[in-house]
């Protein structure tokens, strides 16, 4: 065997074998402010890729907006009828309308970073929840995201006369005899939603990958908190 590797199986054998209160001694566990400062750094790597994805969301295909409804149905019946460039127009207007809202994103997740308590950050950062900050955020900012999306979202697609298109499209369809399920009469709500989904979604995957992956864990201190982390989750639920 190679001797470095002798020397960090040694290493491992030694520490797993140390008392937690020597392992603080050493600094190879982080104290609660680490734990806190991490856990926050992790989350804005997170919350600022989601925040330059929405940025241009025409880029990013799961970010583009589709009609709400059965849209496979949707889709199939308009095109038939000649007006799928009409969707087309209107879902594009409808996607920008969602990147707009989520200008106001970045200060409501910041403020809940803030506000986050040393209790949260232990909570959430052993866990065998791989999505435990999600949930977090989705408990503490989506009714103030909801508040400040949709009156943006309504001002947008108005100013681009997509709310009197999408109108027009939903009165053809809705007005077809044989459908299960008419389309949403509420267009800026259902955009809204759209959007916090989407970026709830973003967040849970940076989360997730971050938890499980060494080579997102940018700086030294991001390195000292998830790798203690990854440890205490298995200790804790006696994962192997």
């Amino acid at each position: 065997m190679h001797k470095l590797g002798r020397l960090v199986i040694g290493f491992v054998l030694i520490i797993s074998g140390t008392n937690c209160n020597t392992l603080k001694k050493m600094g190879l566990v982080p104290n609660e402010l680490e734990m806190v400062t991490g856990l926050k750094a992790a989350l804005e790597q997170g919350l600022f890729k989601s925040f330059a994805a929405f940025a241009n969301p025409n880029s990013t295909a799961s970010l583009l907006l589709k009609l709400p409804g059965e849209m496979d149905k949707v889709e199939q019946v308009l095109g038939t009828l000649g007006i799928k460039t009409s969707i087309s127009q209107i879902t594009g207007k409808l996607t920008n309308a969602m990147g707009t809202a989520m200008t106001t994103a970045q200060p409501i997740f910041i403020k809940s970073l803030q506000n986050m308590s040393i209790k949260d950050a232990a909570k959430i950062l052993v866990t065998d929840n791989p999505h435990a900050a999600t949930d977090y955020f989705k408990q503490t900012t989506t009714q103030n995201l909801t508040a400040a999306f949709v009156p943006i979202v309504d001002s947008t697609i108005k100013l681009q006369d997509a709310d009197k298109e999408y109108k027009q499209i939903a009165s053809v369809y809705n007005s077809l005899p044989f459908l299960n399920k008419k389309m949403e009469s509420n267009l800026s709500g259902f955009i809204a939603g759209r959007a916090i989904d989407a970026m709830f979604l973003m967040i849970a995957k940076e989360e997730a990958d971050i938890r499980s992956k060494y080579s997102l864990r940018k700086t030294d201190l991001l390195k000292k908190v998830f790798t203690y982390a990854e440890k205490e989750v298995k200790r804790k639920y006696n994962l192997q």
